[in-house]
């Protein structure tokens, strides 16, 4: 029997804790986990509308051995999966021995920042252009307030779906972040948000997990960008982890460090590296292929799915 104790001690993401798994299980989704050498591999299990199969997904866990890949796939066999796909949270690794996915869920990169220098040489090690707008925003008069509470999420939802809305950025519903929220608020969730004359103009929900911050999602409003609330609330969330005892900040993805200024994620990519971040490339994503056919069936239809949306 797998508790939470136990779980939480093995996990090396938010996305494998207890926490995370519960969330899922209450939005009627299938866990299954798997314990091998002091490693842990949480799975959710995602059936086909109408068909009777699955697929399998394994996010932000330690790179499967290969042990490991033949549970899986023998999982996969007896379960009808038609395959299974795995996003570990490691160092990039390049395998022949299983199918890099055509369809990743995570990007591969993402950008990290030491917080465990002071905060003089943390802002040293910015670039101008940031650090002057974090002096900016607080001579201006913007606030950044903790909100761990409902009324906190309430107001991170609204900015959220508005960016989403804005950014034609198809995300997760209402009720899914209400789950998730609901979850994770106890043990790792934490709400920051900035205001400008008590207006919220930004939030963001972050996730800390042993000596890891990590920047979830984030909302923003079009009012007062002259205060530059983005700034500050960024740099708030820095200390806000410093405080917590978190070493590293993970701001979640970014494009690669060589990325072109014309992509639609330049804007945030450009804006993480203001803080004197780390381009960090992670693992791919990796499929565990079960059902050959059924497999190439499922990724032309992603595909064209992906091309309407």
């Amino acid at each position: 029997m797998i508790d939470k104790a136990f779980q939480n001690s093995l996990a090396i993401h938010p996305l494998q804790t207890w926490e995370w798994g519960q969330a899922r299980k209450k939005m009627g989704i299938r866990v299954e986990k798997i314990v091998e050498k002091n490693t842990i591999f949480q799975m959710t299990i995602h059936p086909l509308p109408h068909l009777p199969y699955s697929i399998g997904y394994i996010p932000r866990s330690v790179f499967p051995s290969e042990s490991v890949q033949k549970k899986l796939y023998e999982f996969g066999k007896k379960n009808n999966l038609i395959f299974i796909k795995f996003e570990p949270y490691t160092e990039y690794q390049n395998s022949t021995q299983i199918r890099k996915s055509p369809h990743p869920l995570f990007p591969e990169w993402t950008q990290t920042l030491d917080i465990s220098p002071s905060e003089d040489e943390l802002l040293k090690k910015m670039k101008p252009k940031t650090r002057y707008n974090i002096r900016l925003a607080e001579k201006k008069g913007v606030q950044v307030r903790q909100m761990d509470t409902d009324e906190g999420f309430k107001i991170f939802s609204k900015l959220y779906f508005e960016t989403c809305k804005r950014q034609r950025y198809h995300g997760h519903t209402p009720g899914y972040h209400q789950t998730i929220w609901e979850s994770m608020k106890e043990s790792q969730g934490h709400i920051l948000i900035s205001f400008f004359n008590d207006i919220p103009l930004g939030a963001y929900e972050l996730y800390h997990f042993k000596d890891r911050l990590y920047y979830v999602y984030g909302g923003s409003s079009t009012e007062y960008k002259q205060v530059m609330a983005p700034n500050l609330l960024m740099w708030e969330a820095i200390k806000f982890g410093k405080k917590q005892g978190a070493k590293i900040f993970d701001m979640w993805g970014s494009l690669p460090p060589d990325y072109s200024q014309n992509h639609p994620w330049a804007g945030f990519t450009r804006f993480k590296e203001g803080y004197g971040t780390e381009f960090t490339h992670l693992s791919q994503s990796f499929d565990i292929i079960v059902n050959p056919i059924l497999y190439k069936l499922y990724s032309f239809a992603y595909s064209v799915r992906e091309k309407i949306l």
